[in-house]
């Protein structure tokens, strides 16, 4: 059972029951979007460090030492980001903290933990993150970049030369959009319609109608989370817009499906393996933790797994795996243990940190392409 603290206005408290002060404890620290806007984000996030933070304790703790998970509810604020990741260093004393969900709450907080000298594993997907690096900063989910990356070299296969973009103007939206008109031109592809919606909008066709009168545009990107995207999807079909629908890995969820209905058909996106760990190829080198993990995700909570509930399974375990190499709860030893991880097989792909790369995914495991079909997943071969 989880116990549960008002704290004024700004949010909730989730402390474990395990967590009660105990001395002996490894203090490791979260900042999730668990309500809100990025719901779909956090929620995910918190069952899994929750599950298998109490898992770890059952099977005898960390080098013999319990951990004790502190993690705070934001509601996608980067303003209460700031408030606890304050908390957290100040008065909780956490070794390390996994989080925030969201680019634009991360980036509020990184000179707090450089600072601080706090190792910080974020859950979100933008590369301004880790680039440049930062000392103290890591991410074990796939970039924006890689994003982009793939779905150009799947537009320069289909000989898709002509992209329009319609991107959200939250922190991942921009650094996304920033990110594939950098890369596109790499691939032959030419940004020929430019378009972007709030955080608040409910409708975007107007933007659409502007995409569909574009003689130019072979194929459609809505790089974004939340809401948008479905309600994007929505629009396009409304439209009868007859051009591809890429999404981004932002959308990698069932709930994306369930918001979208039918338009969602025939929408492509790049996703972290997880989503379709059962589909993979047994010889896929992250198949077995992958499908472990979503096995016992969806007993644990009845429901589907989602990606990014394995970015939080990935952070959580390599700060387990730096303590255990270390020998060391001291947060300078964690990060140094961090930086140092070797082919660490997690459930986004096979990491390899360095001081000169604070992601270390492999692109080859660490991203698929999907499409979605009578409401599933189907990889793209």
């Amino acid at each position: 059972m989880l116990k549960k603290i008002g704290l004024s206005i700004l949010a909730f408290l989730f402390v474990s029951s395990f967590s009660l002060l105990n001395a002996g404890t490894i203090k490791i620290g979260a900042i999730v979007s668990a309500t809100g806007p990025a719901s779909f984000l956090g929620d995910p996030e918190l069952k899994t460090l929750q599950h298998y933070v109490k898992k770890i304790n059952d099977e005898g703790g960390v080098n013999g030492q319990k951990l004790e998970l502190v993690a705070y509810d934001t509601g996608a604020s980067p303003k209460k980001a700031v408030t606890f990741v304050k908390r957290l260093i100040n008065q909780d004393k956490v070794v390390a903290i996994i989080g925030p969900s969201t680019t634009g709450e991360t980036m509020a907080i990184i000179k707090f933990v450089q600072r601080a000298k706090i190792p910080l594993i974020s859950m979100a997907g933008a590369v301004v993150i880790i680039n440049p690096v930062k000392k103290y900063v890591f991410k074990m989910v796939a970039t924006d970049r890689m994003a982009c990356q793939r779905i150009m070299q799947d537009l320069k296969k289909r000989k898709l030369t002509n992209l329009a973009l319609i991107s959200g103007s939250g922190g991942f939206g921009k650094s996304m959009r920033k990110q594939c008109k950098g890369v596109a031109p790499d691939y032959g592809i030419k940004i020929v319609a430019d378009e972007t919606y709030g955080k608040k909008d409910s409708d975007m066709t107007t933007q659409l109608l502007k995409i569909k009168n574009n003689k130019k545009v072979q194929a459609v990107l809505n790089p974004g989370f939340g809401q948008g995207p479905a309600i994007v999807t929505k629009n396009y079909r409304q439209l009868k817009i007859k051009q591809p629908l890429y999404q981004s890995h932002g959308v990698a969820s069932k709930k994306f499906i369930e918001i979208a209905g039918k338009a969602a058909n025939g929408v492509r996106l790049v996703a972290p393996p997880v989503v379709v760990a059962d589909k993979l190829a047994d010889s896929n080198p992250v198949k077995k933790v992958a499908l472990s993990y979503k096995n016992e995700y969806e007993k644990a909570f009845h429901t589907q797994v989602a990606s990014f509930g394995g970015h939080a399974y990935d952070s959580l375990y390599a700060i387990v795996a730096a303590i255990k190499a270390e020998k060391s709860t001291n947060p300078q030893k964690i990060r140094d243990g961090i930086e140092n991880l070797k082919n660490f097989q997690g459930v986004d792909g096979v990491v390899n940190m360095s001081p000169t790369d604070h992601l270390g995914l492999d692109t080859k495991t660490g991203m698929v392409l999907l499409d979605i079909k009578n409401g599933d997943w189907v990889i793209v071969k």
